[in-house]
């Protein structure tokens, strides 16, 4: 389970901080407990995704040694935006 102010990785934002954890109800009134992501970047950008079960990869961002052999790797450039984005994120928390 992720802490509230986790910086982490989804794979619908990309790098995103753990805004919140909080309790939504469904129809039949059953409470179930939801990280509030919001992107790094782009902090108008949100998603609730449920703390059990959810198909939506979550993780732990890279460490700086994996981010650093990315970067320096020959195609870099070719690597998709959001991985992009968490290489360099990484980078500058170093």
């Amino acid at each position: 389970m992720f802490q509230k102010k986790e910086i982490i990785y989804s794979e619908t934002l990309g790098v995103c901080i753990v805004d919140d954890i909080v309790k939504l109800a469904d129809n039949r009134k059953d409470t179930y407990s939801y990280y509030l992501l919001r992107s790094v970047f782009d902090r108008t950008k949100k998603a609730y995704i449920p703390v059990e079960n959810h198909s939506v990869k979550l993780r732990t961002l890279i460490t700086a040694q994996e981010a650093q052999a990315i970067k320096e790797h020959e195609d870099f450039d070719q690597y998709s935006q959001a991985v992009r984005n968490e290489v360099n994120y990484v980078l500058s928390k170093k």
